[in-house]
């Protein structure tokens, strides 16, 4: 008879912590719907901040930071550091609806599909607090460079010095160095957004089919009120994640050579053309 009981559960896993209910609908299938999040998690990565210039052939020159960020800091009294870090943080948030088909005789072993959904942001980074001065001053430099490159005043009709100029201009703008440009090896270097913050985030999906397996039992011997079951299967999020950057470029995609703990996250990231779910579910018959 369908809806005859009704499971309540506990779910630990990949898709983070979650709850959800249970209830037959026939005597070899199950429902289960119910939602997960992923816990407060952080990860920390670092970018280099470098400077460079095309040239009149339109080649990239990289030029010297450390004369850039000494000249910056007389014109300025700031002082600009050569990394700036980020935090990377996981926002895993899914409602699923799920039927569990159970083939055989003892019911142990259930096949399962149905879906996930939830926001399509699932990850994002973000520049740190201590980083805000430094990325101020990759902001106020970058705009003194493209007034001295256009010709144009600070403010009113007062320019800077010409030597100075020249050297400014020598230097070329500031960036945070990604990686290289895939259509045409040029480097890509990420500036900071009008509130001078750098970001990034993780985009798939949002609704997410499920196919997979698992197996269960009572936990307690002979007392079917509580149960244990395991889940083990794919969340299929649409290939593979996009990572885009707050100027709209996808490191997934677009830039290659991408070095240290960043392009292990984006390489790690990018190989997952599915999500792999392995849960634990702990169940309480209700009625």
């Amino acid at each position: 008879m369908a809806f005859r009981h009704l499971d309540f559960s506990i779910t630990a896993g990949t898709t983070g912590l979650g709850v959800d209910f249970a209830t037959p609908i026939s005597n070899v299938v199950k429902i289960r719907t119910g939602v997960s999040f992923m816990p407060h998690l952080s990860a920390m990565m670092d970018f280099n901040l470098e400077s460079g210039k095309f040239d009149e052939n339109g080649n990239w020159t990289d030029t010297k930071f450390e004369k850039l960020k000494d000249r910056f800091e007389e014109i300025s009294g700031y002082a600009i550091e050569d990394k700036v870090n980020m935090k990377g943080e996981p926002r895993f948030c899914n409602f699923h609806l799920l039927a569990d088909v159970f083939p055989f005789h003892k019911k142990n072993w259930h096949f399962t599909a149905g879906f996930y959904v939830g926001p399509a942001r699932v990850a994002k980074a973000v520049n740190i607090t201590e980083d805000m001065v430094s990325l101020v001053g990759v902001s106020v430099y970058n705009n003194l460079y493209d007034k001295v490159l256009n010709d144009e005043p600070l403010y009113d009709d007062v320019y800077l010095d010409p030597e100075i100029e020249q050297k400014i201009l020598s230097y070329g703008r500031l960036g945070i160095y990604v990686g290289d440009k895939k259509a045409d090896g040029t480097p890509y270097n990420m500036e900071p957004d009008e509130k001078s913050m750098v970001r990034a985030k993780i985009k798939v999906n949002a609704f997410r089919p499920y196919l997979g397996f698992g197996y269960g039992g009572n936990l307690l011997r002979n007392d079917d009120r509580f149960g244990i079951s395991f889940d083990c299967g794919a969340m299929f999020w649409g290939g593979t994640p996009e990572i885009i950057t707050h100027d709209g470029t996808n490191l997934s995609k677009e830039v290659n050579h991408i070095k240290g703990k960043v392009g292990n996250y984006v390489n790690a990231i990018s190989a997952f053309k599915v999500y792999p779910v392995i849960n634990v579910r702990f169940t309480r018959k209700l009625f």
